[in-house]
C-alpha cells in the first residue's frame, strides 16, 4: 500500500504540477480534501491546490520542473522532499519577471485514501526565493 501512495504523490508533482494536467488533478484529488497549508482566511479545498499551481506557479516560471529527492511513506501518509524549479518568466506574487532560475524547496505531506490526495501539510521557501528576487 506505501508503494501505491508513494506512486499516487509521483504522479501528482508530474501530471499536475509539472504538466498542468487538470482531468489528472481532478482525477487524484479527494472532494473533501483538506490543505492544511493554506494561509488562513483562504480556502483549503482541492481549489486551492489547482490555484497555487495553475494560477500562482505556472504563469510566473517557464520550464516549471518538479525533481523529488526523497519519499517516505508510512501507513497512509507519503513524506516528500522536492525541489520546483524553473525560469522567472513572467510576474510571481507582484515580482516582475527577472529572467533567473528560480528553485523552490518542499517539503510535504500527503495522506492518501483510496487512491486520491485526502490531505496536506507542507512547507516551503517561496518566501526566500520571493526575497532573493526582489533583490534582482
Amino acid at each position: 500500500m506505501s508503494a501505491d501512495n508513494k506512486e499516487v504523490v509521483r504522479r501528482f508533482n508530474s501530471e499536475v504540477i509539472q504538466n498542468g494536467n487538470e482531468a489528472e488533478f481532478h482525477a487524484l484529488m479527494a472532494p473533501d480534501f483538506v490543505n492544511h497549508s493554506a494561509p488562513p482566511g483562504m480556502p483549503n479545498g482541492p481549489e486551492s491546490m489547482w490555484n497555487t499551481f495553475q494560477n500562482v506557479l505556472r504563469p510566473a516560471l517557464s520550464d516549471l520542473k518538479v525533481t523529488i529527492q526523497d519519499q517516505i511513506a508510512e501507513g497512509d501518509k507519503v513524506t516528500t522532499r522536492k525541489t520546483i524549479s524553473g525560469v522567472h518568466s513572467g510576474t510571481l506574487m507582484g515580482i516582475p519577471a527577472t529572467g533567473r532560475d528560480v528553485a523552490i524547496s518542499v517539503i510535504d505531506i500527503v495522506r492518501v485514501e483510496d487512491g486520491r490526495y485526502a490531505e496536506h501539510w507542507g512547507l516551503n521557501t517561496l518566501s526566500n526565493v520571493l526575497a532573493a528576487l526582489s533583490k534582482a
